[in-house]
């Protein structure tokens, strides 16, 4: 997942990412409020966030996607492992970031 500070951003970015194969699945959700430590001050900021379902495999290209195309300096990307689910989903979402 990462977050943005814009809606038109945050679309932006899970539609290149869909598009480039790097995740079967962008979900864009916000606003959110968020408070954090930036360049030595406490900043307070509206954003959006965008979660991507991809595989572990593509992890790594939609990390390299999500810094290319990204407006922050430092965007936040998190993944967590996914320790069960639908069978059918996870095989469709690695259908749909293997396809050529």
């Amino acid at each position: 997942m990462t977050t943005t500070d814009s809606r038109t951003a945050a679309d932006a970015l899970a539609r290149s990412a869909v598009e480039a194969r790097v995740a079967a699945c962008g979900q864009v959700m916000g606003p959110i409020s968020s408070t954090y430590w930036w360049e030595g001050q406490v900043e307070t900021a509206e954003e959006f966030y965008v979660v991507f379902k991809t595989t572990a495999d593509r992890y790594p290209a939609l990390e390299q996607h999500v810094r290319a195309n990204h407006s922050y300096d430092v965007p936040e990307l998190v993944a967590t492992p996914i320790t069960a689910g639908n069978p059918d989903y996870l095989a469709w979402v690695t259908t749909e970031t293997t396809a050529t």
